[in-house]
């Protein structure tokens, strides 16, 4: 997941230095290339039956919102900072919590309520909004952030019938498709420099992408979920490096609150479905009736 994070840092940092000549539609086409190389690997190696699925349209959907989501990012850092933006990115959680409330009718009791809205105010400490500070381009990373909760909230709705590799697929030749779409009206023919750069954008997303889901086959969410975190450091450092750039106070305590508050999501719906997993497993060995997701407490 560590290495994910370092991963997709340096794609972003990629990503930013080259929207200083291409249009974000043709970096985000290139980049959902490595997704794309990753699926046919998965096809190639699972066979046919790896775009069988029960939920068609919703795959299809999802493959849509992932394409909004990585646009409106690139489009973004196009003039925010690359730590800014990821900081205002880690609010994510706290959308995925309140989706999943009132769409999955998932429980959410008092204390996460509070984490989310604790959240939220990290947030407004880093956006600081009408004070100017930091670029109205912020915006976009919300509604990205928005659209990538959309994402897992899909997910999680699919997740009992369609596996990970059906998801990965379909996400990879569906946003692939949309992309290229658009790219007889935006492509500019790059340089020699800018192709190295896309083809490095490509192949790093991909690996970022395999590491992330490797993580998550090896250990629980509730372990590695937290080290995602690590993203803000090295944005950090890359925009430093790479473009000059460095948070000021109020982001670095905005972002500590987001941070802290997303771990205790994290940790609070861990032990909410594995209270949930307890009663399912004592109502089916006869040592009480269950409980249902619905009814958690």
């Amino acid at each position: 997941m560590a290495l994910g994070m370092f991963l997709f840092a340096a794609v972003d940092t990629i990503a930013k230095y080259l929207t200083a000549d291409l249009h974000p539609f043709q970096i985000v086409w290139a980049r959902q290339l490595g997704l794309v190389s990753g699926a046919l690997y998965l096809l190639m190696r699972v066979g046919p039956g790896l775009l069988k699925t029960e939920h068609l349209g919703l795959q299809v959907v999802r493959g849509v919102v992932a394409v909004g989501s990585a646009t409106l990012f690139i489009f973004a850092i196009t003039y925010v900072p690359i730590a800014d933006a990821v900081a205002i990115s880690f609010v994510t959680p706290f959308m995925v919590t309140v989706l999943g409330a009132f769409i999955l009718r998932e429980p959410v009791g008092l204390r996460r309520w509070s984490a989310v809205v604790i959240g939220f105010v990290g947030a407004l400490i880093v956006l600081r909004p009408g004070l100017g500070i930091v670029h109205p381009a912020a915006g976009l990373v919300l509604l990205a952030a928005f659209l990538f909760a959309c994402r897992q909230i899909i997910s999680r709705w699919i997740a009992d019938t369609d596996r990970t590799g059906t998801t990965v697929a379909y996400t990879g030749f569906v946003s692939i498709a949309v992309l290229t779409l658009f790219q007889p009206f935006v492509w500019q023919t790059p340089t020699p420099q800018q192709i190295a750069l896309l083809a490095m954008c490509a192949v790093l997303a991909g690996m970022a992408e395999v590491c992330v889901i490797k993580a998550l086959e090896l250990a629980m969410a509730v372990v590695v979920a937290p080290v995602q975190y690590t993203l803000i450091v090295w944005a950090t450092f890359y925009g430093l490096v790479v473009f000059g750039d460095f948070p000021d106070f109020w982001t670095w305590v905005g972002t500590t609150i987001i941070v802290a508050t997303g771990i205790y999501t994290l940790r609070r719906e861990y032990m909410a479905s594995r209270a949930a997993r307890r009663e399912r497993a004592a109502g089916s060995n006869g040592e009480g009736p269950g409980v249902s997701l619905e009814s958690e407490p």
